[in-house]
Order: structure tokens, then sequence, then C-alpha cells
């Protein structure tokens, strides 16, 4: 019996708030997290990183600081501040997990959800 590779693979996600509220940030945040997680049948020592970004009207709280409530500890945590560019959806959080799972690349699923949606509509 040949057991299925493990491989560390991207797995990305998006939502957004309507208020710059540290409440509402932390809240849209762990309701993306545990989507990406149960849509991926993770667990918690799968998770490697995790990389925030925001969009720069989002300034009320750190997104990274609900995956520190959520139980990522000891996963390497990184939020940044996306550059204004033109057109860009607004009051949008974004999320880049790093990941080890026996899963293909094809049967990977991201998460937008919220008025990030519109980003993916086939990853809706």
């Amino acid at each position: 019996m040949t057991l299925p590779t493990q491989r560390l693979l991207g797995i990305r996600g998006a939502t957004t708030v309507s208020r710059n509220e540290a409440t509402e940030i932390l809240g849209a945040t762990d309701e993306l997290l545990r989507a990406l997680i149960v849509a991926n049948e993770l667990e918690p020592d799968d998770i490697v990183s995790a990389l925030f970004t925001v969009t720069r009207d989002i300034d009320a709280a750190f997104p990274a600081r609900a995956a520190e409530e959520f139980g990522w500890n000891i996963v390497a945590l990184l939020h940044a501040t996306e550059i204004p560019v033109p057109g860009s959806l607004p009051m949008c959080i974004r999320l880049l997990v790093h990941a080890y799972t026996t899963r293909r690349r094809d049967e990977i699923k991201h998460c937008y959800l919220r008025g990030a949606t519109v980003l993916r509509p086939d990853r809706a």
C-alpha cells in the first residue's frame, strides 16, 4: 500500500468588511480562516505560515491577530498593507496560507467570502 504524498501548497482567500472596526476585521478574518480550514480539511499541525494583506482603508486591527486568537500561536504570521492600486476592491483582507496536505493542486479550495467573491467568482 502506498501512502499519499504530502506536499506544501499555498491556499488563497479573501474577504471584505464594511467598517474599519477591530471587531468586524477580526470577525471577518476568523470566518475566512474557518472556511479555508473546513474546505481543505486541514489540521492545526498542517499550517506552516500565513500572510495577511489589507487595503489601506483597514487599520483598526491586524487580521493576523485573529489567527493568533484562533490558536495559530506557532504558525509564522505576516501582515502587510497593499499598495493603493486604482480600481482595487476596498476594505479587503487577503490571505495566503502555506499548509501541508495530501491534496493535489487542483483539489485545493481557495475561499472568497463576502464582497471578495467579485475577485474570483469561480472560487466563491
